[in-house]
């Protein structure tokens, strides 16, 4: 089973903490005194124009960059302290789906999945059946000896959400995963996000410049029952009594713009919010 799903869902802990994050390069500081949370089963949407800081956020939870100051806590753990032999071991507890798939082209799909397993140590017999079980949640499993060359870029961007998921991570970073895909796909893309968040009690952060992926995810779940993507009630019964929180941060110039609702970014007046629901 990928994650265990056994995260309550009232009385949730901190699964993500920045504090006052800093990170700028020779062109300048980008993210400037940034401070959120993201609890666990929840998921939080990072809105921005590009170069704003959306994937930086991602590679620091990941442990990839490391703030000029400020702190970075992902499960209990201050990732922005901690040496490189450490980071290797937590690195295993979070998914990263990169945003163009990040596959290796001489690697068969199956090759590609089960390359994480392998320098984690997993017993090889064991591998197989987990890259099988992944790539059956992502309905790729008859693509297993194929190459990356021979697959669509909406198969190459479910191979990397498999990839993602190989070693059942609590935390999954999705960094602009519908980008360059059509509508269509997008969606296959948002309901695979779905399952995992709402039948695993996997958190997310996930970094995009589409608000209808946001909106997607803050106003439909996944009921196992129906084996579909289904509304949120609205009347505060029904299965999305139980939907996991969906929440909003907006970056501008290195800083927290917007916290909030989807709705309040459709209804704004703000004409920079206004230019994510175009």
């Amino acid at each position: 089973m990928i994650g265990d799903g056994s995260f309550p869902f009232g009385e949730a802990r901190s699964a993500i903490v920045f504090e006052n994050v800093r990170i700028g390069f020779d062109e300048g500081e980008i993210l400037r005194g940034v401070s959120f949370g993201v609890r666990e089963r929840e998921t939080v949407v990072l809105l921005g124009e590009t170069g704003t800081g959306k994937t930086l956020t991602l590679k620091m939870a990941a442990g990839l960059l490391r703030p000029d100051s400020g702190c970075v806590d992902v499960l209990g753990q201050k990732v922005s302290e901690m040496e490189e032999k450490e980071l290797l071991a937590f690195r295993r507890k979070i998914g990263f789906m990169f945003q163009e798939g990040a596959l290796f082209d001489s690697l068969t799909v199956a090759e590609n999945v089960a390359y994480r397993l392998h320098e984690d140590g997993m017993p090889a017999d064991e591998i197989e059946p987990r890259v099988r079980e992944v790539l059956r949640f992502v309905e790729l499993e008859h693509t297993m000896g194929q190459l990356p060359s021979d697959l669509s870029g909406g198969m190459r961007r479910r191979v990397s959400i498999a990839r993602a998921l190989a070693n059942r991570p609590p935390i999954v970073l999705y960094d602009s995963p519908t980008a360059g895909l059509d509508p269509v796909t997008s969606q296959t893309i948002i309901t695979l996000i779905l399952r995992l968040r709402d039948m695993y009690g996997v958190t997310a952060l996930l970094a995009t410049h589409r608000l209808q992926d946001g909106f997607a995810l803050a106003n439909f779940h996944f009921d196992p029952r129906a084996e579909r993507v289904v509304a949120n009630s609205r009347n505060g019964g029904g299965p999305a009594a139980n939907a996991a929180r969906t929440r909003f941060l907006v970056y501008r110039e290195g800083e927290i713009y917007f916290e909030g609702e989807p709705e309040e970014i459709v209804n704004t007046k703000d004409s920079y919010l206004k230019r994510f629901s175009v």
